[in-house]
């Protein structure tokens, strides 16, 4: 009944036209948990399920490849965004709290609230920028990094994956305005 009533109101993203170099895609729907433990309570454990929590704050961590990629995004002391496949979450989910069985964790499945974009090409750094107050030249924002920001008004996770190829992802609700903010970026 959730997917249902989400679907009915969920707002409509679909590929915008540009005229520059620099694409603004939506992405297919992806896993996301939230995922939040201090940092003692991992005792030495790089991994868990296959996802790598050992890099720095403001970092990127991938591991496996097509479907079965898992990557976690360090976003704070103590925060992670995890990232499955969409048709795997509860897997995760299960997968996860055995790991930490008795281990004080939180874990949230937050898929049905983001929407990613993929946004590519020569200048990319520079339509991201437009609108994101943080230094993303490839020396301050290199290729591994992901953080929490802002672009223009509406929050963002930010994810580099090369120099010319960033993952924006964005509540769903501010989908259209991130989207549309993006592409009329690439028109400047």
């Amino acid at each position: 009944m959730l997917e249902r009533n989400l679907a009915r109101r969920a707002p409509t993203v679909s590929p915008l036209a540009s005229q520059s170099s620099v694409s603004v895609t939506p992405l297919d729907p992806q896993g996301r948990l939230a995922f939040r433990i201090k940092p003692a309570a991992l005792a030495g454990r790089e991994t868990v399920d296959g996802f790598g929590l050992s890099g720095s704050i403001n970092s990127r961590t991938a591991s496996g490849e097509g479907s079965g990629m898992r990557t976690a995004l360090r976003l704070g002391p103590d925060e992670w965004m995890l990232i499955t496949a969409a048709d795997e979450v509860d897997e995760r989910c299960e997968a996860i709290s055995a790991a930490l069985s008795g281990v004080a964790h939180s874990l949230v499945d937050v898929s049905h609230r983001d929407v990613s974009f993929s946004v590519e090409g020569p200048g990319a750094d520079a339509v991201v920028n437009s609108g994101c107050p943080i230094d993303l030249s490839v020396k301050a924002f290199p290729a591994g990094s992901a953080t929490r920001t802002i672009l223009g008004k509406a929050e963002i996770v930010l994810q580099r994956l090369a120099a010319d190829r960033f993952t924006v992802t964005t509540w769903r609700s501010f989908a259209p305005y991130v989207q549309g903010f993006l592409v009329e970026a690439t028109r400047a």
